[in-house]
């Protein structure tokens, strides 16, 4: 071997027995500092330290503060989310935390540790920072507690070599921003708002627990199937409505009689589309002005829902909405103001310019009678999709029988089945039945007993509206004999 060659591996050896050397050194003190030393001196230690070592190996960090002045971080947070469901099995220190609103247990970073993630095959390495600054408050949002006021400045370090720049800024940060996008919306706790009695411009929220699911749902396994394709469909299409220049949005009726499953539905297309949902009562709302305020409160991918939009009298009588604006300008002109939500103001809202205000949303209405509603409310772009919801049908049985009976089959199956055919009867009334015995043979044996109950009831409902008809009609002949008189 020549000189020239043993003189290059001392170098070497030499350069490489320098680094380990450092790299304990930086263990050894780190290890000590932490146990030891105050921590404004541990700061300055580790901080000095860093920064040498990112000098020699032409190293670039990224510092990304937690807040940008008083606004939250979005790039921060993304980030935390991140690195928490990418924690190392050799990490030895972990923050964990639990609001008693969430379903899950976060898992993030402890303060002053670092992590080492691989991305597209270049090592990026991240280490939580914090800084006391007694002088500062900054103010954590608690679930419990509101802002919570914090005397230290947070910070994400993104350190990695200098040629890795535009990979960085241009790939790996988005990549973070979207899967954690994606990662929040699968592990959404879903919230259910209503409007704050004490204040009605405001919604409170509760988490939204129901159940209910698409493979659940006592309906026609077409109509779910088409649902479902058209929740996909719409979802997927945000360059599309920004390209026709619609707003993004979509409008569901929901009409049929009591009874048939119009609630379970819209729970399980928020559980199917990880939607909150807003829940609004027209008639707790006294104006039109009221009405803007908690549309513009409603936030992103929810559902807005305005159940028995055929109860709100403003809302199906054209003529008088109509002279309700003619009394809305006289009032305004005697210095009044108006207290009431016309059909205009709610159309307005809906499709008009107001509609714009978001993205991703779906409005649903449900009513027990469609035929009650202004055909101003039902034409496409308000009400996009119709869906009838109509009495228990035999696979919708079936479905039930399986969900709370845990059976498919039975000698008794046929039998209903039949009685189904005949006899006009709800799901939830068939679910009321079936929930009375965990015994398939006597649920199932009551239900059939049920059946008599429903037809003699149907009948006796129908001979007393041809009693009151036939009443109607020798009233009014009365009347025609004695005006003639």
């Amino acid at each position: 071997m020549s000189s020239s060659t043993e003189s290059k591996i001392a170098t070497a050896k030499t350069v490489i027995s320098t680094v380990g050397s450092i790299a304990a050194a930086s263990l050894v003190v780190h290890s000590v500092a932490r146990d030891y030393l105050p921590a404004d001196i541990q700061d300055y230690l580790y901080f000095g330290l860093r920064n040498f070592i990112n000098k020699l190996f032409r190293q670039l960090t990224i510092v990304i503060y937690e807040f940008d002045g008083i606004q939250e971080n979005e790039i921060y947070n993304a980030a935390s989310l991140y690195l928490g469901s990418r924690i190392s099995p050799k990490t030895q220190r972990l923050k964990i935390t639990k609001t008693p609103n969430e379903k899950n247990i976060n898992v993030a970073m402890e303060i002053n540790d670092e992590f080492v993630d691989i991305f597209n095959g270049v090592k990026f390495k991240w280490a939580l920072v914090s800084k006391d600054l007694p002088t500062t408050e900054y103010h954590d949002y608690d679930d419990m507690n509101g802002y919570v006021s914090r005397s230290d400045k947070r910070s994400l370090e993104l350190t990695f070599h200098r040629k890795h720049k535009d990979l960085a800024l241009n790939d790996y940060l988005p990549f973070i921003l979207n899967d954690t996008k994606t990662r929040k919306q699968e592990e959404k706790t879903l919230k259910i708002f209503t409007v704050d009695t004490n204040d009605r411009t405001t919604w409170t929220p509760v988490n939204l627990d129901h159940p209910a699911t698409f493979a659940t749902l006592a309906i026609d396994t077409d109509m779910k199937e088409t649902l479902m394709k058209d929740l996909d469909k719409f979802v997927q299409r945000r360059e599309y409505y920004r390209k026709v220049g619609k707003a993004w949005k979509r409008g569901y009726l929901l009409y049929g009689p009591p009874g048939t499953g119009k609630s379970s539905l819209i729970a399980a297309m928020a559980n199917y589309l990880k939607f909150d949902i807003y829940d609004l009562e027209l008639t707790d709302i006294s104006s039109n002005s009221e009405l803007r305020r908690l549309l513009v409160a409603t936030a992103n991918r929810s559902i807005l829902v305005l159940e028995d939009i055929d109860c709100s009298a403003e809302l199906h009588d054209r003529e008088q909405a109509e002279a309700d604006q003619d009394l809305v300008k006289k009032n305004k002109r005697r210095g009044h103001h108006n207290r009431e939500v016309t059909l205009s103001g709610f159309l307005n809202f809906i499709d008009g310019l107001w509609s714009s205000v978001g993205n991703e949303r779906i409005i649903i209405f449900t009513t027990n009678r469609k035929d009650k509603l202004d055909p101003a409310l039902l034409r496409p772009g308000r009400m996009d999709v119709h869906i009838n919801m109509s009495y228990c049908t035999p696979s919708g049985f079936r479905l039930l029988a399986s969900n709370y009976l845990g059976v498919t089959k039975h000698d008794l199956f046929e039998e209903i089945e039949d009685l189904i055919g005949e006899v006009e009867i709800t799901p939830a009334e068939v679910a009321e039945q079936l929930l009375k015995d965990d015994d398939p043979d006597i649920a199932l044996g009551g239900l059939v007993d049920f059946f008599d109950v429903k037809r003699k009831e149907i009948e006796e409902a129908k001979a007393k509206e041809q009693e009151e008809t036939a009443a109607k009609e020798i009233e009014k002949t009365e009347k025609v004999e004695e005006s003639k008189e």
